[in-house]
Parts: C-alpha cells; structure tokens; sequence
C-alpha cells in the first residue's frame, strides 16, 4: 500500500525519471564524467613527467656549458666526433 503511494507520486517519479535521466542519457553521464577524470590523471601524469625531463635538460645543458669535459664526451658519443689523427669504431648491437 505505502509502496503503492510512492510510486503514484508524480513528484517521486520526477525525481527518479530525472536521476535516471542525468546517470544514464545526458551528454555528461556519470561514465563520460568518470572517462574524464581518467584522462585528467594521464594528462596531469605526463605533464608531471615532462615537467622534470625538462628541469633535466636543463642540469644536463647548465653542465654542458660549463664543463669542457662533459661538453666533449657529449660530443664524442652522442655526434661520433673525434680529434684529429684519432679513429672512431661504432659497435652497433641487436
């Protein structure tokens, strides 16, 4: 009889009708909200990262521009040069 009561309200069934409307139907539905926040967190994840590969860059060029001996490694593996009368042998491995 009380259940009977509930469901005959017509405010009750607005009520419902409208949760079940924005959880299930609406353009921004409970499962795109939650695909959302996932993305937020990846995107929030990679700025993180590339936010301390930069601080990084930027040790590794400070020490670059002061260090003559760093400066020449650098160069000696990253761009094969070489001093003169000096030969440089690439091993490339699989």
């Amino acid at each position: 009889m009380f259940l009977i009561k509930i469901i005959r309200n017509k405010y009750i069934l607005t009520i419902i009708g409208l949760v079940v409307w924005l959880v299930f139907f609406d353009k921004n539905d409970v499962f795109t909200q939650y695909e959302l926040i996932q993305k937020c967190k990846k995107l929030e994840k990679d700025k993180n990262y590339y936010l301390a590969e930069i601080e990084n860059n930027k040790v590794n060029l400070n020490d670059l521009r002061t260090n003559k001996k760093s400066l020449e490694t650098f160069s000696r593996e990253q761009y094969l040069m070489k001093k003169e009368n000096e030969d440089v042998y690439v091993f490339v491995t699989k």
